[in-house]
């Protein structure tokens, strides 16, 4: 509606009076002149017609307000020809998405927002400068790869050149800290997510100068081209998925006045005529407020505005209907909005104190749904919401974060108003990228300076002692007194710091709280359902996306959201705890099973543990009937098994002409840019018929309840909490799951998106923010390595002196920075508050899971998910948060430890759970877990039977299966009690510094030998399993150490060439995991030659002998190779290449060792067959033996060549266990000179196939011959004879004939 309505024309609300010929001269309302004194009063007249004096004026009634009005707002109407010249193009300054731009992009609807979607993607605004001085601004949405600035008509970019790599562009780059004009120089800051950069151009003097967040970086450019035929436009040129949003006046100018003071003018004109003749009307709006009509008295008093309330006073409702005839139109325009609108509310509560004492706000909201069209209230509760979220997200950070809070504080007020809430909730508030969200996040300045953290932490600190292995030493009994005052200055600092970031957190919680009203029904549905709705839409954008981030919520903001949601969540859980004694409490918070079969909650495309969801339903149909009284109607089934082909054709399709539009083709926008739509859906739950089966008549067939699955948008409070014998979300609980009240439904459902949150970004991001502690660690190290070495320095070198000193100065400042930094985002991220919440969630996963265990097969419905979260959460409490918040004083630490530690125990091999990935994260999440004492005794508290039912899984074969994971845990397990198997890191690597100490790699030892006699009592008392495992063991021990050969010799070759002296780092990283992956074998049959050494000894098992002649010869490859003189394997480890570190003889001899003296000494007290076989083996050699104590030929070795010895290792082998070794060389030594002495076996008596022992074995039916050796082997996996190929029926000693 035009804002210049004539002055009776109030239609918009029905509030005309009567015409003066239907109104006597009083009007009903109050007497003619206390209304025409409230009247001038309200609106006075202009001081260009002079006094207005209450004896000269006019009277003046409602008949001729409008005139009187209309009059006032036309006074100050600036002229129409005020135009600034300097300018070309639209009055309206958008991006010129239709040409001029090279790669692909994605531009926001209101073309102001731009994401680039190609390597490097440039594009320009539509309008352009040549004279005058002008500036935009840049809202920095990501600090990624960008160039910002300038550029003419004529340049042309392209994928690999944007603005600033082209002459007649000019660009500022915060990223890399630079500016760019075809060459680059230093310039600037770095700019960070939430900054907002000021590009200004003076075409009068030739200038370019950008600011940062209102600070100047000092003039750019100079001396530009300028002339005849030359405008500049605004341009960017950003990489891929960064983001920014330009303002070029459309909206007030952040930063202005450090502009306007030397004419910097936006490119786009300010709507300057609306914009007096708003904040005239806001005057008059205020007047009213303020102004109290006595009509006892019949005089004007002066009131607190904050007091008025609307009361339905008909002199006041029909002023205030005149004033919003002309000031609800302007409320729809964005800049009116922030400029007039939100500077009034924002002053209202600049008072201080809670929002509740500015009940102003409520009442103003009152008034604007009672005055102004839907149309017009919506448009504004829009607008001012989008300003509120630009305000916060833009806003500097300062030390009191009073910027912030008093954006949140206006965003509670206008929440509290309910039906403004849920018109927001409904139409504004949908959880992308650049909504609500926002408000949950606390960003992480990146100038500590500027966001004052300097005064809040004045002292600094950071570890200043190390262990051997380069760690934090956390004894602080040791620190000096200075260092222990200047950590606990430190530490309060930090709680400054923390207490305002709280207050923040504080107003969060209760926007949240507000969103999940659900007593609010007497405007229509609940806040929050319609909250839960837009939430679960939410997490399907993020889930369908997340092979594209430019439509994926950020994770720093999805981390702050999830924190906010979970402490808003628990307050209603126990609220309603409260009310209902039956209920649960959050502590004990899980999500029921039920939710995940039933077709209540969409979980899109997400994996279960079973498999496709379309699947389960089928094969599963029964169990849904027999457990849960689900009836699948086969008919359903049988069309999404159709659908499902469907899709698959339909994802095909989609995806081949991809590479079309990479090639220039258009893209699909992503749904907050352009209208929201869902994503797949999975068809099954949106058209599934889901049955009933009436428990109260078991003997009747069951009765079919139809229940549908609605999509997302349309469900309603009585679809998710149920009414009347509908169970809701809870439908079809199990007979194992306990029929008791949980909480409210919709509570659950909520519970459930937190923890697919997690999943979905947040445990990434706590990972990823960890590298500020990282960096804080490197410097300190760095800082005190360089004081010892200025310690060290002599007086003669001060050159040295003076390098180092600089070197020392600079560790310091960079230190300084950092520990400020490490403060805010412990505070924010890794505090006490944030670790509890992500332990609740570890809990509730827990929990969740063991419920779903219950019910037998209908486990396979669970999410994939919840055991990833549960992994994932342990991991983040382990190895993220601050080490000042010890995981051992959480609550019932142990218990949880032990919960996981049975789940993992009993699900890395569940039949059930059958995707390749979670198989795998289950089995390296134990592999982890035994890794540490504290949760390697948590495995051994598991009941007794489910630890046995754990190792008799991880010592099932190798074959059709990931077998290096299992053989890693056995390992780990064993790790301490072997032969010189009780160091951390090796020997030779103890001098250079780890990658990463927190590796479980890296951890020390912890052997288990409750667990290994469970791995004995198995091994010993199941022959089978045990033959079939250490043929296994055998099998990928020859696999593995045949490829680690191979790869050492191409390596050998590669280097010895001349024309390439380098080795490909791929190579030589399968190299080493060849090697790792053989002395981890070996370490796996010391460990079984150890607690069951009858296994290979005692010949009256089937298989002992066989696997003893097996083992020997292996044994015997492994040593040969590894000790010979200036062989292959000594060349490799002497070239040091980089990767190849953990390559080193002192791994496989050590555990080669422990297995032969263990065979040749436990096998010397019987006949000498045991120890024969390994003499008798075609490989053996004694010198490698004799290796093994440095005891080789003087004519083998170079002066200068180092032996090997185990002598050397007196830190991990004792004086007893090199005794036993020497006692074995010994025997070993008499053994060989006895077997010389013997007479030599004929050749014909010599097996034909390994010519190595004598014939003993002679097969049937076709009755040729072999050692028992050869035929036992080759049977394992042929059944036909090695020479006519006959099918052989069986095998029987032989023995020479004594007169042959």
């Amino acid at each position: 509606m035009s804002s210049k309505g004539g002055g009776t024309a109030l239609s918009r609300r029905n509030y005309r009076l009567a015409s003066d010929t239907d109104k006597p001269k009083v009007t009903g309302i109050v007497n003619e002149k206390l209304l025409s004194d409230y009247l001038h009063h309200v609106f006075p007249a202009s001081s260009k017609h002079g006094p207005a004096s209450a004896t000269y004026r006019k009277t003046l009634n409602f008949q001729d307000l409008g005139a009187h009005l209309e009059r006032l707002l036309s006074e100050d109407e600036p002229a129409e020809d005020g135009t600034v010249e300097g300018r070309l193009g639209p009055s309206t300054v958008v991006l010129d998405h239709t040409s001029g731009f090279e790669g692909l992009l994605f531009v926001d609807d209101d073309l102001l927002g731009v994401i680039g979607h190609s390597n490097f993607s440039s594009i320009r605004a539509t309008t352009c400068a040549y004279k005058g001085k002008w500036v935009y601004e840049v809202l920095i949405s990501s600090e990624g790869l960008m160039q910002i600035g300038w550029c003419t008509l004529n340049c042309r970019f392209n994928q690999e050149e944007g603005v600033g790599d082209t002459p007649d562009s000019y660009a500022y780059d915060g990223n890399r800290v630079r500016k760019w004009n075809v060459t680059t120089t230093n310039y600037g800051k770095s700019w960070a997510a939430g900054d907002i950069v000021s590009c200004m151009i003076d075409l009068d003097e030739g200038t370019i100068t950008f600011c940062l967040n209102g600070q100047s970086l000092g003039t750019a450019f100079s001396n530009i081209k300028m002339g005849p035929g030359v405008a500049y436009f605004p341009a960017i040129s950003l990489s891929f998925k960064e983001s920014v949003a330009f303002n070029f006046g459309s909206r007030p100018l952040r930063y202005p006045f450090h502009f306007y003071i030397i004419c910097y003018l936006p490119l786009q004109d300010p709507p300057t005529a609306d914009l007096i003749k708003a904040h005239r009307l806001l005057g008059y709006m205020k007047t009213v407020l303020s102004t109290c009509i006595d009509t006892q008295e019949e005089k004007l008093t002066e009131k607190d505005i904050g007091s008025w309330q609307l009361k339905g006073e008909p002199t006041v409702l029909v002023t205030l209907a005149h004033i919003f005839n002309y000031f609800a139109p302007l409320m729809c325009k964005v800049y009116l909005v922030e400029d007039v609108l939100m500077s009034f509310l924002l002053g209202i509560l600049e008072g201080g104190g809670s929002v509740d004492e500015h009940p102003l706000i409520q009442q103003l909201l009152d008034l604007f749904w009672l005055l102004m069209e839907d149309f017009e209230v919506n448009e504004c509760l829009k607008q001012l919401m989008m300003s509120l979220l630009r305000a916060y997200r833009f806003s500097p950070i300062i030390p009191d974060l009073g910027f912030q809070i008093h954006y949140l504080r206006l965003t509670t007020a206008i929440l509290r108003h309910e039906k403004s809430r849920k018109y927001l909730l409904s139409n504004v508030i949908t959880f992308d990228v650049l909504r609500s969200v926002v408000f949950f996040y606390i960003k992480t300045p990146l100038r500590v300076k500027e966001a004052g953290l300097e005064e809040l932490i004045p002292t600094t600190w950071w570890p200043t002692r190390f262990d051997k292995e380069g760690k934090d030493e956390k004894d602080l009994r040791h620190e000096t007194a200075d260092e222990r005052m200047r950590r606990r200055a430190y530490e309060r600092g930090c709680q400054r710091l923390k207490k305002r970031i709280e207050v923040v957190e504080e107003l969060q919680v209760q926007i949240l709280r507000l969103m999940l009203n659900n007593k609010d029904k007497g405007t229509g549905e609940a806040s929050r359902y319609i909250f839960l709705n837009k939430f679960r839409k939410f997490l399907q954008e993020n889930a369908s996306n997340r092979g594209n981030p430019t439509v994926l919520c950020p994770p720093e903001y999805m981390v702050c959201f999830m924190h906010r949601l979970i402490t808003a969540v628990r307050s209603y859980w126990d609220e309603g705890k409260r009310k209902s004694t039956g209920a649960i409490s959050s502590e004990e918070a899980y999500v029921p099973p039920q939710l995940f079969y039933n077709g209540k909650v969409d979980y899109f495309d997400l994996q279960r543990l079973g498999g496709l969801l379309s699947h389960l339903k089928k094969t599963l149909k029964d169990d849904l009937a027999t457990k849960a009284n689900i009836i699948i109607d086969p008919a359903e089934i049988q069309a999404t098994s159709m659908d499902d082909l469907d899709e698959d054709e339909e994802s095909g399709a989609a995806q081949r002409p991809s590479g079309a539009a990479a090639m220039g083709g258009a893209l699909a926008r992503p749904s907050w840019l352009s209208s929201p739509t869902l994503g797949r859906a999975n068809r099954f739950l949106s058209t599934a018929a889901v049955s009933l089966m009436t428990p109260r008549r078991p003997l009747a067939p069951p009765e079919k309840v139809k229940v549908r699955s609605l999509p997302v948008e349309q469900r309603t409070e009585e679809d998710i909490e149920g009414s009347h014998g509908n169970d809701g979300l809870l439908l079809g609980r199990p007979l194992e799951e306990p029929d008791q009240p949980i909480t409210e439904k919709s509570l659950l459902e909520i519970l459930d998106g937190i923890v697919m949150m997690y999943n979905l970004s947040v445990h990434q991001q706590l990972g990823k923010m960890v590298v500020v502690s990282d960096d804080v660690h490197e410097y300190a190290v760095a800082l005190k390595d360089t004081e010892e070495k200025i310690a060290r320095c002599p007086g003669r070198r001060p050159d040295i002196l003076e390098e180092l000193q600089k070197s020392q100065k600079v560790f310091a400042e960079k230190l300084n920075h950092l520990s400020r930094r490490l403060a805010w985002i412990n505070a924010t991220i890794y505090s006490k508050e944030k670790m509890l919440d992500v332990y609740w969630l570890l809990r509730v996963c827990i929990r969740t899971i063991e419920h779903a265990d219950n019910t037998g097969s209908l486990f396979a419905f669970n999410p994939e998910f919840y055991l990833n979260v549960a992994m994932n959460s342990y991991s983040a409490l382990k190895n993220y948060f601050s080490p000042s918040n010890s995981m051992d004083e959480l609550p019932g630490y142990e218990d949880t430890l032990t919960q996981l530690a049975a789940i993992l125990a009993k699900h890395f091999a569940d039949p059930r759970i059958v995707g390749t990935d979670i198989k795998d994260s289950l089995m390296q999440a134990l592999a982890s877990y035994v890794c540490y004492p504290q949760s390697l005794r948590a495995v051994e508290r598991i009941p007794e039977e489910q630890r046995v039912a754990m190792m008799r899984n991880l010592l099932a074969p190798y074959e059709q299966r990931p077998w290096a994971q299992t053989n890693w845990i056995l390992v780990r397990l064993w790790r301490g009690c072997g032969f010189g198997y009780r160091y951390t890191r090796l020997p030779h690597l103890l001098k250079t510094k780890p990658e990463d100490a927190n590796l479980p790699s890296l951890q020390k030892p912890c052997p288990s030998i409750l667990l290994q006699r469970h791995m004995a009592e198995l091994l010993s008392q199941d022959k089978d399993m045990a033959a079939s495992f250490l043929n296994s063991v055998l099998n990928q021990l020859n696999w593995a150490f045949s490829e680690f050969i191979g790869m050492i010799q191409e390596i050998q070759q590669a280097a010895e060439r001349p024309e390439r002296n380098f080795v490909d780092t791929r190579q030589l990283k399968v190299c080493a995991t060849c090697f790792d992956l053989s002395v981890s074998l070996l370490r796996v049959l010391e460990m079984t030659v150890t607690l069951v050494p009858e296994i290979f000894l005692d010949w009256n098992r089937p298989s002992a002998e066989l696997l003893l002649r097996r083992l020997a010869q292996l044994l015997n490859q492994v040593l040969n190779r590894v000790t010979a003189e200036r062989n292959l394997f000594d060349r490799v480890v002497n070239l040091r290449l980089p990767g190849n570190a953990r390559t080193y003889d002192m791994s496989p001899l050590c555990s080669v060792t422990r297995v032969v003296r263990l065979t040749v000494i436990r096998g010397a007290a019987t006949p000498r067959a045991h120890t024969s076989v390994l003499l008798s083996d075609p490989c053996f050699q004694l010198h490698s033996i004799q290796h093994l104590l440095g005891e080789t030929e003087a004519s083998t070795a170079g002066a200068d060549h180092k032996h090997f010895s185990l002598h050397a290792y007196t830190d991990y082998i004792s004086a007893e266990e090199e005794q036993k070794v020497e006692q074995m060389l010994a025997f070993l030594t008499e053994e060989s000179k006895q077997a010389a002495a013997t007479t030599p076996t004929s050749e014909d008596d010599l097996c034909p196939i390994c010519y190595a022992h004598s014939i003993s074995a002679i097969f049937k039916p076709c009755s040729h011959k072999s050692c028992k050796a050869c035929i036992n082997q080759h049977l394992m996996n042929n059944k036909d004879c090695f020479f006519c190929k006959a099918t052989i029926t069986g095998v029987e000693d032989y023995s020479k004939p004594a007169g042959s």
